[in-house]
Parts: structure tokens; C-alpha cells; sequence
């Protein structure tokens, strides 16, 4: 069952087509920056685009930077909205749970699509944006991460607090927003690290959105609920009356992943960021087991 679902996911055009779309972002950002030689200054704009004009090793940082706010969340909402949900609303739901399938076995097989997705987008942004910051923004120069070039900034901190960002070091390849050296395979172990926190965090988006598919006949309303539930979060995050709320909300912590580029890494907020995430998964997955196991299904 797992092997037809992702057999399915690697067939749709809209799969591709919006890996595509995501993979496009960063090209075209990049394009700008170089040729303007333009970039956002410290603290302003996207995380890391500060720093880029001086090393495009650190483009695939700034790339996922850019693909998470948005893109990504409503990929991964619309495929987990239609796992259920579009089956149901094609008809073929009933048949496909005529065969000898399990409720939970199909469940599982549409989450482990989800996931497969997901890895997909992510690494697929991560290596292109690597290929177009080497390419075209060119290789390191030595620069500070989230600095000027020369100068003195205060860090990025989307989690949290954290020191000053250092200047420019000679030899070092990279530098941490915490101002020491950063060789490229700690760069590499970094990436990695970011890009499983945020690969963790859309599986808070899946969740909900599958949940939400058990619920419904609609792909469409499934994926608009799970993103009207993130943009409430995002809302609530900034807002001072909901401080009480705010650390348990599903999009709090999902810049946390900044921290991997602190040396030391910051793990504070990464560690509650994965902790969230896995009560939402577990909670809504859950939710979601529960109520398609007794559903009636009449299409």
C-alpha cells in the first residue's frame, strides 16, 4: 500500500510542479542579489540574505529561510489535505477500503506520502539553492553570517536571545552568528540539522491537515483549515496578550532552527521546537486514526 501511495505522489504533475515552484523562489532571489549586489542589512529581511553576496555556501540557509514562512506549509498542507479527503471526494475511498486494506494501514501509507514529500521539497530547495549560491553568488570570502562585511551586528534571533555577531575572522571559511569559525562540514552538519527540524515542523502542518481530512470530503477545505489553524498561530505569536498561549502554539518555534548556526548550537528552543511538533503529530495523528477508523464511509 505504502509502495502505490508514493508511486501516486511521484505521478501527479502537482507534486513536481510545486517542488518546482519552491526550487524557483531562491533561484530568482538569488538572480536579484547579484546582479544588484543588493542584499537585505542585518536583521532586516529574510534570515542570512545579509551574508550571501560574500559566501553562497550559505545560500541553502537563506533558501529555507525564504520557502518556510509560505510555500512550504501550503505544499505540504494541500498534499495532506487530499490524502483522505480526495480520495473521498473522487469515490474512490470506499474501493479502495473494499479491498483487503485496513483503515490504519491506508492511513499510514497516505502519512508516510506526506513525509516522502516533504524530505522531497526540502532537500530538493536545500541542493539547488547550494548549486545557485556557489554558481552565481560565488564562494566564500570570508564573511560574517548576518553581518556586514568589515562590520558589527547583533545576531538573528527569531528563538531567542544570543550574542553579538563578530566580524570578519581571516581564514575562517564561515563564521557562526555567535562570531567563531565555522568550517564547511560543520556548515554541512548544520544544514542538516536545520533541515530536519524544519522536515519535523511541516509534519505538524501534515497532522493537522489529515486530521482534518477524516473530517471531510473536501481536499480544498482540509488544506484552508490547516492553514487558517497556522496563520492564527502566526497571530497569536505576536501578540502580547497571548504570551500565555504563545509556547504552545505550532508555528512558535518553527525560526528555531536559526540556532543550529550558533556555536555553540543554541538548543533551547530547537529541543521545544521539537517537542511541539511531536505532541501536535501525536495528538492530531492520533485524532486522526480515531476518527477514520470509525467513519462511515459512503463514497
Amino acid at each position: 500500500m505504502i509502495a502505490v501511495e508514493l508511486l501516486k505522489l511521484s505521478r501527479r504533475a502537482r507534486t513536481w510542479f510545486s517542488v518546482a515552484l519552491m526550487c524557483a523562489l531562491p533561484l530568482v532571489v538569488a538572480i536579484f542579489i547579484a546582479v544588484t549586489h543588493l542584499a537585505p542589512p542585518p536583521g532586516q529581511g529574510s534570515a542570512f540574505l545579509s551574508a550571501v553576496l560574500d559566501d553562497g555556501q550559505l545560500y541553502p540557509a537563506a533558501a529555507l529561510a525564504l520557502v518556510l514562512p509560505v510555500f512550504l506549509p501550503v505544499a505540504v498542507a494541500v498534499v495532506a489535505g487530499d490524502s483522505i479527503a480526495g480520495e473521498a471526494s473522487a469515490g474512490t475511498l470506499r474501493y479502495l477500503l473494499a479491498r483487503p486494506v485496513g483503515r490504519t494501514r491506508l492511513l499510514v501509507a497516505k502519512l508516510v506520502a506526506v513525509i516522502t514529500f516533504t524530505l522531497i521539497a526540502v532537500i530538493a530547495v536545500t541542493v539547488t539553492s547550494y548549486a545557485t549560491g556557489v554558481l552565481i553568488l560565488g564562494p566564500s570570502r570570508a564573511a560574517a553570517v548576518g553581518a556586514p562585511p568589515g562590520g558589527l551586528s547583533g545576531s538573528i534571533t527569531p528563538g531567542g536571545g544570543g550574542a553579538p555577531t563578530a566580524g570578519l575572522q581571516p581564514g575562517a571559511a564561515i563564521t557562526s552568528l555567535s562570531g567563531t569559525p565555522l568550517t564547511t562540514l560543520h556548515l554541512a552538519e548544520r544544514v542538516l540539522g536545520a533541515m530536519s527540524f524544519i522536515t519535523v515542523s511541516m509534519l505538524g502542518v501534515a497532522a493537522i491537515a489529515i486530521f482534518l481530512s477524516t473530517l471531510t470530503d473536501s481536499a480544498l477545505g482540509a488544506a484552508l483549515g490547516a492553514l487558517a489553524t497556522l496563520v492564527g498561530s502566526e497571530i497569536l505569536v505576536t501578540l502580547n496578550a497571548a504570551s500565555t498561549v504563545q509556547p504552545y502554539l505550532p508555528t512558535r518555534y518553527w525560526l528555531a532552527w536559526i540556532d543550529f548556526f550558533r556555536q555553540p548550537i543554541f538548543w533551547r528552543n530547537i529541543e521545544r521546537g521539537f517537542g511541539i511538533q511531536a505532541v501536535y503529530v501525536l495528538v492530531f495523528l492520533g485524532a486522526a486514526w480515531a476518527n477514520f477508523a470509525t467513519r462511515d464511509i459512503t463514497t
